[in-house]
């Protein structure tokens, strides 16, 4: 019985993302139920949708330009980067979290990450940019950071991706959701590359 849950969660999970991302809200719990802790399932999760995050980042990939309008001097490449470094502090930060410690707080990143939804959901939705572009020094901090969590844990990054890209002042929600797409997608292979080093991954777990 786990095992067909844990198998329907895995396969709404990878629709989900495709769709507009937050996955990991359904296999997180269904790993924990199967009886992970949640630092393993967390871990698992991330390299369990991995495959459906690269499929849609080549299906986006010629959309993943910076129009000359609204880029500012920001260069996708250094997005780019920045997300993969941050994506690999990030796991790397996870790694050195006591099991329990992050035990105790997944249920409140969890609640972080619902009302990052919730407000892009109900709250009027993600800013749809403008002139108001970060300078580009505070372009990249704000984007490490938001990188460092997307390794960490990763719940609700492609709202938290999109509402930057905002700040950063693009406008074009087709382009700006090609680039969260490329950007998520590259934290989450720093983040897997690191997770199945350390040996997290229960790749061989027997579900009953």
């Amino acid at each position: 019985m786990i095992l067909v849950l844990i198998a329907a969660a895995g396969f709404v999970a990878g629709f989900i993302n495709v769709l507009a991302g937050g996955g990991s809200f359904i296999t997180l719990p269904a790993l924990v139920a199967g009886g992970l802790t949640a630092l393993g399932a967390n871990a698992t999760s991330t390299v369990a949708l991995f495959p459906a995050q690269a499929m849609t980042t080549w299906l986006a990939r010629r959309d993943i330009v910076m129009p000359a309008d609204d880029a500012g001097g920001i260069s996708v490449r250094m997005l780019a980067v920045i997300s993969t470094i941050g994506g690999l502090f990030g796991a790397l930060l996870l790694l050195v979290t006591p099991p329990g410690v992050f035990a105790r707080i997944v249920p409140w990143l969890i609640l972080f990450a619902t009302a990052v939804f919730a407000q892009a959901s109900f709250g009027g939705g993600v800013p749809a940019g403008g002139r108001f572009g970060l300078p580009r020094r505070y372009v990249y901090v704000v984007q490490g950071v938001v990188a460092i969590y997307g390794g960490y844990f990763g719940g609700g990054i492609g709202i938290m991706m999109l509402a930057a890209l905002a700040l950063f002042g693009l406008t074009d929600m087709r382009v700006m959701t090609s680039i969260k797409i490329l950007l998520a997608m590259l934290m989450n292979v720093a983040a897997v590359v690191t997770f199945v080093i350390a040996g997290l991954v229960a790749w061989r777990r027997r579900w009953c």
